[in-house]
């Protein structure tokens, strides 16, 4: 079988790691902010168990970083944001929903606020920049908006803490969750954060200089060899488990925060300014319609990945739809995530319609651990 190649293409980037994961073996990428982002090496359950038992390293340069500085940054980043920001302390990151004036979730980035003033978005897979810079021009804010030259790495599982200190030293240990600081390595300039896309503990390290990107792997690298450190990705098994809410995967172009469990990060009392809030106001008050609840499917069929939304029905009326799915080892079931009507409920029986064949499934509460 001839297997199809992805073309030379300046509009599809690779990252500053790409060279260091082709030599790890990687077997697999998916397109996330116009780059290459790596999401197999070719045995899923190794790669699950490194993650849960030990330590990972990531190439997640897809997760670009939107900077705004200048006189009126602060008041930008808050009126981007529907949570409320202003006690965002220097060297903290802030979890936050990004809307559109319609109250439709548009990312989840994490507000890093820097010494100077300067803030980074951290953000999912949409053109926030774009959407920032709109912003900032209906507004007529003085500010400067530019995508910086920062490249993440993640170094994930419980002893990815013990690697992260055997390369700076043990003040990373002392960092709390979201907070971040500067540091540097042979020469290479980064930040450090206590984050990452898994429950399993870890840092992401925002490398700031791309020519480097194979130098810090292979420290990475090398320093992880007593803990057993291996490639890896943002697992989707992981992260099901975990409740961990994929922008873009688990919401459409009408998902509002109500409706994915993020209503503690939206902040209705904030300034009329914000983008989106006097809608999410009167979707609050109107009351929402559908839910993000767990599903478990009463089959054994460890069928890989979710490339559509399957329907989910009761009684042969569609209520909803499964936006994601996975094996978990932890429960040797398949699991996913249910958006559904909000008359449905934990415990309730459905099917989940997959092309031509459905399987039962119970909802459930989220997170599944």
């Amino acid at each position: 079988m001839v297997m199809a190649e992805i073309g030379p293409n300046t509009r599809l980037r690779v990252s500053p790691f790409y060279d260091a994961t082709v030599r790890e073996g990687v077997a697999a990428f998916s397109p996330y902010n116009s780059m290459l982002m790596p999401v197999s090496y070719g045995d899923s359950d190794l790669e699950y168990n490194r993650l849960m038992n030990g330590v990972s390293q990531w190439d997640v340069s897809v997760q670009r970083q939107v900077e705004i500085k200048g006189p009126d940054a602060a008041g930008l980043v808050q009126m981007l944001c529907v949570r409320n920001l202003s006690k965002i302390e220097v060297g903290k990151g802030k979890y936050v929903p990004m809307c559109d004036h319609r109250g439709v979730l548009i990312n989840d980035p994490v507000v890093l606020k820097h010494e100077d003033g300067t803030f980074w978005l951290s953000i999912g897979d949409n053109n926030i920049l774009m959407w920032a810079r709109s912003i900032a021009a209906e507004r007529r804010l003085n500010v400067e908006l530019r995508e910086p030259d920062v490249s993440p790495m993640a170094v994930q599982g419980p002893k990815a803490e013990d690697v992260v200190a055997a390369i700076f030293g043990d003040w990373v240990r002392a960092l709390k969750y979201f907070w971040f600081a500067p540091a540097e390595i042979d020469g290479i300039p980064l930040v450090i954060q206590r984050s990452g896309y898994s429950k399993q503990g870890g840092f992401e390290l925002y490398l700031r200089d791309s020519s480097r990107g194979t130098d810090l792997w292979n420290i990475v690298r090398e320093a992880g060899h007593p803990w057993n450190i291996g490639p890896g990705y943002p697992n989707p098994m992981e992260r099901i488990e975990s409740g961990l809410l994929s922008y873009g995967g688990d919401t459409d172009d009408q998902t509002n925060p109500f409706e994915v469990r993020l209503e503690k990060y939206v902040d209705l009392e904030i300034d009329d300014e914000v983008v989106g809030i006097k809608a999410l106001r009167a979707i609050k008050a109107e009351g929402v319609k559908r839910r993000q609840l767990g599903i478990v499917l009463k089959t054994n069929d460890r069928r890989p990945g979710h490339a559509v939304w399957y329907k989910i029905q009761k009684a042969g009326i569609n209520i909803g739809h499964m936006t994601n799915g996975a094996w978990s080892p932890r429960m040797q079931a398949m699991i996913g995530f249910a958006l559904v009507n909000v008359d449905f409920a934990p415990g309730d029986e459905v099917q989940v319609v997959f092309g031509t064949h459905s399987n039962r499934g119970t909802l459930c509460e989220l997170p599944f651990f």
